[in-house]
């Protein structure tokens, strides 16, 4: 024979046997530490060509963020011509006119004049106030050891000096010398002293704020009041 024996039964009629369907493989275990089995591995990343990252920026809006519209501004802002929000600062405010200026400089001198002016009357203040320091020094050294005052003169004379009434203390002739001019009195360092007419005319060429009395002797009562004793000046009165 020459059919095998599956033909001779086929012929027969038996019908062949069915094909057993395939075993479905169950996926492998993951080992500890490695891979899923069956994922594809993809190949280390290399360094991205040129231009790659600002294609990406065009096709999301310019830069990283922005909206896809392509026009690279911040969704909320309008665009300005200066790219900045709210327009070019100052661009509406007026040019100062020439008035304007003009004005300016005007108050930037007289500044400058009554700085000056200031300056200069602080140095005259304090050239006076030397001045003065130097001639009341030269008086103290024009008067030393010539007065006049008595330590037990009783009577008082009181005079007018600086706005205030004062008083000296002489003795009878003293008092009759004074009212008739030939003797005066000068104001040191806080004291009143009697001295002679004619020093008192050099003191008076030094420094003539120095003279705190002379009497003219053809003075009227009025003039110069306190010239009798008998006109008694009240102590609350006399500075």
């Amino acid at each position: 024979m020459t059919d095998s024996l599956r033909d001779q039964l086929l012929g027969l009629g038996f019908k062949p046997a069915p094909k057993p369907e395939p075993k479905s493989e169950r996926p492998a275990e993951r080992k500890p530490g490695g891979k899923p089995p069956g994922r594809p591995q993809h190949p280390a990343r290399g360094p991205r060509p040129p231009g790659a990252r600002d294609e990406r920026r065009q096709h999301a809006g310019g830069k990283p963020g922005g909206n896809p519209s392509g026009s690279g501004a911040a969704p909320g802002n309008k665009a300005t011509p200066q790219g900045r929000p709210g327009g070019q600062r100052g661009a509406n405010r007026p040019a100062r006119s020439r008035e304007d200026i003009d004005l300016a400089k005007a108050y930037a001198i007289r500044a400058q004049r009554e700085k000056q002016e200031r300056i200069e009357a602080e140095r005259l203040k304090q050239e006076q106030a030397r001045l003065r320091r130097e001639a009341r020094a030269r008086v103290e050294a024009l008067i030393e050891g010539k007065t006049l005052n008595d330590p037990a003169a009783e009577l008082v004379r009181h005079f007018p000096y600086g706005g205030k009434i004062k008083r000296i203390h002489v003795t009878a002739e003293q008092l009759g010398a004074l009212n008739a001019g030939q003797l005066g009195i000068v104001q040191q360092a806080g004291r009143y002293l009697l001295v002679t007419a004619a020093l008192l005319d050099e003191v008076e060429a030094v420094f003539p704020a120095a003279v705190a009395l002379r009497v003219d002797p053809n003075a009227t009562a009025e003039e110069d009041p306190y010239a009798d004793p008998k006109y008694q000046v009240p102590d609350d009165l006399i500075w």
